[in-house]
């Protein structure tokens, strides 16, 4: 028994093929992302195909200062006034600080937390920050937990957890939801 393909099937493969005959040059800039140039040399913006936008649509972006481990590095303004570098981790529920930034943010413990963390079940003091900043996002009145096991703190949930987050090679973009 033989099979046909409907009229408009056949007519939108045809017009597919037709167009993929027309010889273009494009080349990609792996700088800059979803972009790309066409023959002539023009930059064409593709970034609402991929999703990215602008940041000044409503994006926001910390740069990636480094990774270690493959985790994003980024720098934390706490109070407004003392930055320091953190890890981007996803995985964290809040906000661990180290004691030597405790410190020198002056923040005193409050109360104890127990967390589950890669390495097992801890027991920390919590303190609290006015202010968490990054990259234009903005938390205040957050709960951070002093982990005396850090070496690096760790920038979680409870600060960017608002925001669907896309990490990207050289910064982390934020959308509001």
């Amino acid at each position: 028994m033989k099979q046909y393909l409907p009229k408009q099937l056949l007519t939108r493969l045809i017009a597919i093929a037709v167009v993929s005959l027309i010889p273009t040059v494009a080349h990609s800039q792996e700088a800059i992302p979803c972009f790309m140039t066409d023959d002539n040399g023009n930059v064409i913006d593709l970034g609402e195909l991929c999703g990215l936008g602008t940041p000044g649509n409503g994006r926001l972006q910390i740069p990636i200062k480094r990774r270690d481990a493959n985790i994003p590095v980024v720098e934390v303004t706490f109070n407004g006034t003392k930055t320091f570098e953190m890890l981007f981790d996803t995985g964290a529920s809040g906000i661990a600080i180290t004691p030597q930034m405790a410190t020198a943010l002056g923040v005193e413990p409050e109360g104890r937390g127990i967390f589950e963390t890669a390495g097992g079940t801890v027991e920390v003091p919590l303190g609290r920050v006015n202010s968490v900043a990054a990259g234009g996002v903005e938390a205040k009145n957050l709960v951070v937990s002093i982990n005396k096991f850090l070496d690096i703190g760790l920038l979680g949930q409870n600060f960017f957890g608002s925001y669907d987050v896309t990490i990207r090679e050289d910064f982390i973009e934020f959308s509001p939801r």
